[in-house]
């Protein structure tokens, strides 16, 4: 099976990294206004806000992680890099359609909704199933798992979208998760390689 190339590591690093770092220093800037548990990272990105253009370069570079991270991830299914790669470009697509700073926006709202259903669906569906020794994080059992927290996240998100209690916190779980998944699937075909 071939292995990712080292820069994978890299593309797909960057990613959650890149956007804590992104949301936590954006919420520095916004100043004691803005409250991380009760609103969305979108207040942060929206047009006018205080660190518009930090969260749109953080969006621009992320989405272009997951793309190369895609293109990067040789051993796994088709599907699954198709569904990352969309992930990353829907992020990208983000950036042309920012939340308003105040109320909602049906196009934001449909961009963000389908990259997390992609970034959620792209475990299982990369997932190898006709090979002897598969890198773990490419596993069936183990993508289906990833994938089931991802989406359980996503809903826990959308309920406090609704309440409106903690939609802030549920967001950053699920877009940590999100990130965070295609390194770790990065290392265990680095490491099963080796």
């Amino acid at each position: 099976m071939r292995s990712a190339p080292w820069w994978a590591l890299v593309s797909s690093g960057c990613a959650p990294v890149l956007l804590t770092g992104s949301w936590m220093i954006a919420q520095l800037r916004q100043g004691p206004a803005y409250d991380p548990a009760r609103q969305t990272l979108s207040v942060l990105a929206s047009y006018g806000a205080a660190s518009y253009w930090l969260m749109t370069g953080m969006l621009l570079v992320l989405g272009t992680c997951y793309v190369v991270t895609a293109h990067a991830l040789r051993p796994a299914a088709p599907a699954g890099r198709v569904a990352l790669a969309g992930g990353g470009l829907c992020a990208l697509a983000l950036t042309l359609v920012p939340a308003p700073s105040s109320g909602g926006a049906l196009e934001h709202g449909a961009v963000s909704t389908v990259g997390l259903v992609l970034l959620a669906v792209w475990p299982p569906l990369a997932a190898v199933r006709d090979r002897k020794s598969v890198p773990w994080g490419l596993r069936l059992d183990v993508s289906l798992a990833a994938s089931a927290l991802m989406c359980a996240s996503a809903l826990w998100f959308l309920a406090e979208l609704q309440s409106a209690r903690a939609p802030g916190v549920a967001e950053r779980v699920v877009t940590f998760v999100q990130a965070l998944w295609p390194f770790l699937v990065v290392v265990s075909c680095r490491r099963s390689a080796a």
